[in-house]
């Protein structure tokens, strides 16, 4: 899981990480195997002995212009795919939520970006905390994204990484969450988790992500990627 990229090496650290550092675990990813996919392409696996035996899946959040222009050549270069989650409400904005300094892609960028490459998700609607909103504020935030997808006329599958992993984890209010998620056809829900997940997933709406932070070297790449949050 990847937010922001910069060209400055210094300023590679937590939700930000350098190009060059992104530059080298892609081309581990290539070098050593891997087979990059799209949640899309669950539905041609029909058989699990065809699921590849090195697979990953990776994630950006935020639509940051620092995305388009520094990690997809990058995906591009290395004959890689990656999804991207959108926050709809602040398309063509900034990420108020959090600096108010990072710049978000327009729609007309992410038109630009190769769908063979680049698999567009949800990341909400306001990218609010799921776990502090009622049902109802969260149907509204599901209507608000459907509403601009079909006017902007955009591709985006069905899959929703929730803003800041954060979800209703307990009894009742969970299984209405996910209810809500089932009503609004979403087929896939990414949390964060940090642990290596299996195929088929034991929840298709807690599928966990690894969080790639910006000061990590290549060999604890590596390592988290074999070994998820076991290895910490």
């Amino acid at each position: 899981m990847y937010h922001s990229v910069s060209a400055n090496l210094e300023e590679s650290q937590d939700l930000t990480i350098a190009v060059s550092k992104l530059e080298e675990q892609f081309a581990f990813l290539k070098e050593n195997g891997y087979q990059s996919l799209h949640f899309k392409d669950f539905q041609d696996i029909k058989d699990l002995a065809d699921f590849p035996k090195k697979a990953v899946i990776i994630t950006f959040d935020d639509v940051y212009v620092n995305q388009l222009e520094l990690a997809y050549p990058l995906l591009k270069k290395y004959g890689l795919k990656a999804c991207f989650y959108v926050p709809f409400k602040y398309v063509n904005g900034t990420d108020s939520w959090n600096t108010d300094e990072e710049a978000i892609m327009s729609v007309a960028q992410l038109k630009t970006l190769d769908p063979e490459v680049v698999e567009l998700g949800l990341h909400s609607y306001s990218h609010k905390k799921y776990h502090e909103m009622t049902p109802e504020d969260i149907q509204a935030d599901f209507d608000l994204c459907k509403k601009f997808i079909v006017k902007n006329k955009l591709e985006v599958h069905n899959t929703l990484a929730y803003p800041y992993g954060k979800y209703p984890r307990k009894g009742e209010e969970k299984k209405q969450f996910f209810r809500l998620l089932n009503k609004n056809q979403i087929a896939y829900g990414l949390r964060i988790g940090n642990r290596v997940n299996s195929f088929p997933f034991k929840n298709n709406y807690e599928i966990q992500r690894l969080d790639i932070k910006g000061e990590i070297s290549l060999v604890t790449f590596k390592r988290k990627l074999k070994f998820g949050k076991l290895f910490f």
